[in-house]
């Protein structure tokens, strides 16, 4: 018996990283799991990869019928919704005096609008209004770093957006949190940061309290208490698994 049996999970951003994880454990553990990429050959790679149990769906969380076509599906072939996992976002380094509009629309569409929409979608899928929701946010949203304003400003406000559900949300039964990881090295890593990955991941070591970065495995196993009903009086916090790094 698994701990999500009967389940229905949601994984924005599935294909890789974080998401793929997630995706992967809430599988194992019996939920049939919904994962959306951009990419169709990325997001037939990451079904093949958790094998049971899970249904890709290609599409752009920043594009709001490429989200109906999501929630259509879930409802066609579930009916219902248990867990939703808002995971997609992205984020690029530009410092104050080169950052273009392009920069900020992007990053926000994606991780503010979309996000915001991801959830705001979703509602009407959970049975009798019961259910969790968990979004990606970053100790970015609660610390400085250099050229990452707009990525930390993004974050902030998935935090903000928290805080506020839950009161939309009094007298249902969905909780709504959010989860920030610190620094994990994730494909994300090796594509922002390129030849100097290393020593980003050796900065961060230097500066997490718990000296190494963080693992895939550490995020979603934080993912997996979220949802599950061991934090079923958790609701509205912001969940740092960082090594510390938020905390000083």
């Amino acid at each position: 018996m698994g701990k999500f049996d009967g389940k229905v999970a949601v994984v924005t951003g599935g294909t890789s990283g974080i998401g793929l994880q997630a995706a992967t454990q809430f599988a194992k553990e019996g939920a049939h799991v919904y994962i959306t990429g951009r990419r169709q050959a990325e997001l037939d790679v990451a079904v093949k990869q958790i094998g049971n149990n899970v249904t890709g769906v290609q599409g752009d969380i920043s594009k709001l019928e490429d989200l109906d076509k999501l929630y259509a599906l879930v409802k066609k072939q579930s009916g219902h919704l248990d867990i939703l996992f808002a995971n997609a976002g992205l984020g690029y380094m530009l410092p104050l005096g080169e950052i273009t509009e392009e920069h900020y629309d992007k990053t926000f569409d994606v991780n503010v609008k979309g996000t915001l929409f991801t959830v705001q979608k979703a509602l009407p899928l959970f049975p009798d209004k019961v259910g969790t929701i968990i979004m990606t946010g970053s100790t970015a949203g609660s610390i400085g770093d250099p050229a990452f304003s707009v990525y930390g400003a993004s974050k902030a406000a998935i935090r903000q957006m928290a805080r506020n559900w839950i009161l939309d949300l009094k007298g249902t039964k969905i909780r709504v949190n959010v989860l920030s990881p610190g620094f994990v090295h994730t494909p994300a890593y090796d594509y922002l940061f390129a030849e100097n990955t290393n020593s980003v991941l050796e900065h961060a070591k230097n500066i997490t309290p718990l000296g190494r970065v963080g693992t895939v495995e550490e995020i979603a196993n934080a993912v997996m208490f979220l949802a599950s009903d061991e934090s079923s009086y958790i609701n509205g916090i912001e969940l740092f698994v960082d090594g510390g790094v938020a905390q000083i």
